[in-house]
């Protein structure tokens, strides 16, 4: 592979936590990246799990650290719920909303009909993450759900990062309202296909860039979309590694600044695998990886090995000296 991952690609659908920010910062480097990126004429997509904003106030914080984002290049998973419910419904059908002002937005926004209590009768009922979500609401939305109403959840994540900690996420939330029902959700957010289907509407060829095996490069192989993991978040080279089949990304670079460089690709020579200058196989169920190139290559090489070995049926293991190694590629995460 000889020309840059821009000049392959006409849409780059990007994960925003891990990816163009961490926190409050932008990700070293991220900014330029994505400048380039939209210089070269490739469309841009801000997808999002989180339901509580609206794709306003989420195209206003990328703003406020340098990305030049539209409101309609945001795409959020209520938006992608709110599809969902107008396919099954149609339009004008009444929707219980359970979540942040995104929620209703989002319903709004597709011609559904937001209302507040099950005595309404709604026809579904969307739940997505909100601060303020509590007894009240998880009550109205068990009680439709009971009366028949098709549940959509935004998405299932379990946690959500605050500065004190991991808090309880949508799923959680979620999981109180099945386990007083019974039912189960349609999911619209990652991992589930239908938040990166709808962000990519209209692409040719769209790259899915995350952080996160279970979410991101999950949902990416279920839409059939080819992806990109970005060290700079929640995924490091262990978890990389021993990444199950569903999970593992096409392509691997450090952050952004990768998608304007030509990217090496491992491939198999020997019965090792080799990426760059870097040479990978197992032996005698360990790991070895060698050359002294770049070492995005080396991990690279590294889980092409490793991901050959497990599918095999070959165990393997990893000296904590190679794993400190391919450890030193997510160091500008912040």
């Amino acid at each position: 592979m000889t020309a840059s991952l821009l000049s392959e690609h006409d849409l780059l659908v990007l994960d925003l936590d891990g990816v163009v920010y961490v926190g409050p910062d932008a990700v070293p480097g991220a900014v330029d990246a994505l400048a380039a990126a939209s210089q070269a004429g490739v469309a841009l997509r801000y997808v999002t799990n989180n339901a509580s904003r609206t794709p306003a106030q989420v195209a206003a914080h990328l703003r406020r650290l340098g990305v030049p984002a539209r409101d309609t290049e945001v795409v959020t998973a209520s938006q992608a719920a709110a599809r969902l419910v107008a396919e099954k419904t149609g339009p004008g059908a009444a929707v219980l909303a359970v979540g942040g002002p995104g929620v209703a937005a989002a319903l709004r926004a597709a011609g559904l009909t937001v209302v507040t209590s099950a005595d309404d009768r709604p026809g579904a009922v969307v739940q997505g993450y909100g601060p303020d979500v509590g007894w009240p609401q998880l009550t109205e939305a068990a009680l439709a759900v009971r009366g028949g109403a098709l549940w959509v959840a935004t998405n299932l994540d379990a946690t959500l990062p605050t500065p004190r900690g991991p808090a309880p996420g949508n799923g959680s939330l979620v999981a109180a309202v099945r386990t007083a029902t019974g039912a189960e959700p349609l999911v619209a957010g990652k991992p589930e296909p239908a938040l990166f289907r709808l962000a990519a509407t209209g692409a040719r060829s769209p790259l899915v860039i995350g952080d996160r095996l279970d979410t991101d490069v999950a949902a990416a192989r279920r839409a059939g979309m080819r992806s990109l993991l970005v060290l700079t978040g929640v995924t490091g080279p262990d978890e990389l590694l021993r990444a199950a089949p569903d999970e593992r990304p096409d392509l691997v670079c450090a952050d952004l600044e990768g998608l304007c460089r030509p990217p090496a690709v491992a491939r198999r020579v020997a019965g090792a695998w080799e990426c760059g200058d870097s040479r990978a196989e197992v032996v005698d169920g360990a790991l070895h990886v060698g050359g002294a190139g770049d070492p995005v290559d080396a991990l690279r090489a590294a889980a092409a090995a490793a991901w050959d070995a497990a599918d095999s049926g070959r165990p393997w293991t990893a000296t904590p000296d190679l794993l400190a190694r391919l450890r030193t590629v997510v160091g500008r995460r912040r």
